[in-house]
């Protein structure tokens, strides 16, 4: 048996304390075979964020990966994200879009980030031609009978619809990724837990989605998923502080638009750098 712990969504600057130590508790206890992170390591990108994030990070004292989300993209600094984007994450860029393999399964990363896109919100996933042919030739040079599970850090597709384009590029790559016999593909953004079968003109691929640890919580409280693959088989235990079974956990689709609105009072960025920017949740 391989155990991966899967989590998301940190957003160290309005982290969730209580949540990360539980999290660094069970790490320490229980010793998985490594820890997925898909993203948003930080909530605006700042140095001091990804300081504490990467202090945390190199404490887990296991094999990890790192996806780069949205968040982690220089939000106020234009320069920055257009040359230097992933500077302050140096500290693990070892880490970041990390292959792992174990006996007889792979973890393959997708990014799904982008400095720039051609439409306003810039927050929203975009998996560029360039990215899915990275993840596909990593793929392709896998032993056959490899049960491949995908890293990324947003939802490839939404839930039966398909107007609102989530992810640019999404339901090519998922079908590629059918295509190749891909187990599954572990994503966040969302911040709740899902667990679908999304049917592709190449076969269904399985879709699964983590929470977050950070105090930005959706409709249901911080968690993570406890991965386990035996025989290429996967099961999904969503675990929180709580102990609320993983049913009462996991949202029975993808929202068409993760994003809360803006509200009054909430920062501005320069107009075009950045996307809208998210509202504190309380």
């Amino acid at each position: 048996m391989t155990r991966l712990f899967h989590i998301s969504d940190l957003h160290f600057g309005l982290e969730d304390r209580a949540a990360l130590a539980w999290f660094e508790d069970c790490v320490r206890g229980e010793r998985p075979d490594a820890v997925l992170i898909t993203g948003d390591l930080t909530m605006r990108a700042r140095t001091s964020e990804f300081a504490a994030a990467c202090d945390w990070i190199e404490a887990l004292d296991v094999p990890v990966t790192v996806e780069v989300g949205n968040h982690d993209l220089p939000y106020f600094n234009p320069f920055a994200r257009f040359f230097r984007p992933y500077a302050r994450i140096h500290r693990i860029e070892r880490l970041v879009e990390r292959e792992l393999d174990f006996p007889g399964i792979a973890v393959v990363p997708l990014k799904t980030t982008a400095r720039a896109q051609w439409r306003f919100d810039w927050s929203k996933g975009w998996v560029t031609r360039r990215a899915l042919a990275k993840t596909l030739a990593a793929i392709d040079t896998l032993p056959p009978a490899t049960t491949i599970l995908v890293t990324a850090h947003h939802p490839l597709v939404e839930a039966d619809t398909k107007s609102r384009a989530l992810t640019r590029g999404g339901e090519v790559a998922l079908t590629a990724l059918a295509a190749r016999g891909v187990a599954a593909v572990l994503t966040g953004h969302v911040h709740d837990a899902f667990d679908l079968s999304k049917p592709t003109a190449a076969g269904p691929v399985r879709m699964i989605g983590a929470g977050t640890l950070s105090q930005r919580i959706r409709s249901t409280p911080p968690s993570f998923n406890d991965l386990r693959v035996v025989d290429g088989q996967i099961t999904v235990d969503v675990r929180n502080l709580g102990e609320i079974p993983t049913i009462q956990m996991q949202i029975t689709d993808i929202p068409p638009d993760a994003l809360p609105p803006r509200e009054p009072g909430d920062p501005v960025a320069p107009v075009g750098a950045v996307p809208p920017v998210d509202p504190p949740v309380h």
